[in-house]
């Protein structure tokens, strides 16, 4: 069993095993609260901050200030009552919860999922994870001084959000995977309409290059800042574009590949340093990933053909007694549902394995000791964490 702890024998406050006995009135130190209303946290969660002058000494987060409590409701409701609340675990990508609780229950209830459902799921995902990298790229330049970057950012999801709405009839909260397979098929059209986002994508995508990725105060702010040693991903569970921003070649679409991605051609980005820059440039990498994996998908897809399979009348659904992990790769990384039955019209008990709550709870606090407060926003937005997959 790993156990690491950050270096804090260096404060005066520390003692010899490095448990800090701080006491605020000394003056020596300060109490800061960064969240959760602040341009420079991710998502509603907030971080408590003890700081020695502008050096952060320790940090705590502190989660549950939207909603919480999914895996609980979610045991309380009927296989399909549970549809609305998975979407809420993680809001910006929402499409991953779907996918992962219908493939869940399909699992243990035998069904097969239509061939053109899978390849509508994988276009799905894959825009999901479009929108998810667009929120990082500007959230990163916006937490180091760049707001246009945000403000580009936002435009271009926007444009994925009308490709959404126009699939499916909502803008966030899809509810457009479903056991069994999809709501619907492709809106005539579609292909079209789609290539205008993602060339429009792409020129935002060279400007972000230009004015963030080139930017000389970005590269300084963020190389060498808030590395992570490779010999705590196994013990931390770090997964995905911070796994492989240190050198970690693996995801899940590769190594253990669902629904089509065995018949895409992609490669993963990767990056050795693992600090703050590696991790943008590999979700740079990613984002680009997934422009050319909506092409491919758009190009192979079958025309036509059933977007659901038959599935027993809903409100009466009993599932077999078992259980099973459904897992892929979501845009930060490892993402899974563990669901157990019992053979009653109910879930017996639904687990959510989501990337923030180890990226953004042990490693988080691990990494805080030591960085500047002006660095606190880059790091924890270079984590990529979305606060209810915490406090779920």
């Amino acid at each position: 069993m790993f156990n690491f702890k950050p270096d804090r024998t260096q404060y005066p406050a520390a003692d010899a095993d490095g448990k800090l006995e701080i006491d605020l009135e000394t003056g020596k130190y300060l109490k800061l609260w960064q969240g959760p209303n602040h341009p420079g946290i991710t998502g509603n969660m907030s971080v408590e901050l003890t700081v020695c002058g502008d050096e952060v000494v320790e940090g705590k987060t502190h989660v549950g200030y939207l909603h919480r409590g999914f895996e609980k409701l979610m045991e309380r409701r009927t296989f399909i009552q549970v549809f609305p609340i998975v979407c809420r675990v993680c809001v910006p990508e929402p499409d991953f919860n779907e996918y992962c609780y219908a493939a869940a229950v399909e699992d243990l209830a035998g069904i097969e999922v239509p061939e053109y459902a899978t390849w509508m799921r994988t276009l799905i995902l894959e825009m999901g994870r479009f929108n998810s990298y667009m929120m990082f790229l500007g959230g990163i330049g916006g937490a180091l001084g760049l707001g246009i970057t945000g403000q580009w950012m936002t435009y271009v999801r926007d444009l994925m959000l009308d490709r959404f709405e126009e699939l499916t009839g909502a803008r966030i909260y899809h509810m457009f995977i479903l056991p069994g397979g999809v709501r619907g098929h492709l809106p005539e059209g579609f292909e079209a309409r789609m290539e205008e986002v993602l060339s429009t994508a792409e020129r935002y995508l060279d400007d972000i290059d230009k004015v963030m990725f080139s930017n000389s105060v970005f590269k300084t702010r963020t190389k060498g800042v808030g590395v992570i040693d490779p010999k705590l991903f196994e013990p931390y569970g770090v997964t995905g574009p911070n796994a492989r921003a240190g050198g970690v070649a693996k995801d899940l679409r590769k190594d253990s590949p669902y629904l089509v991605y065995d018949q895409l051609d992609f490669e993963v980005a990767t990056a050795t340093d693992s600090d703050i820059f590696a991790r943008a440039t590999v979700r740079r990498g990613d984002v680009q990933t997934s422009i050319d994996l909506i092409r491919q998908i758009l190009r192979k897809m079958p025309k036509d053909g059933p977007a659901m399979a038959r599935i027993p009348n809903v409100l009466h659904w009993k599932i077999p007694r078992g259980e099973t992990y459904i897992k892929g790769e979501c845009s930060r990384g490892e993402y899974g549902y563990y669901l157990v039955t019992d053979g009653t019209g109910y879930p017996r008990r639904i687990n959510v394995r989501g990337p923030s709550y180890t990226h953004a709870m042990a490693l988080l606090e691990h990494l805080i000791p030591g960085t500047n407060i002006s660095d606190v926003a880059a790091l924890m937005v270079s984590l990529h964490t979305y606060p209810p997959e915490i406090e779920r």
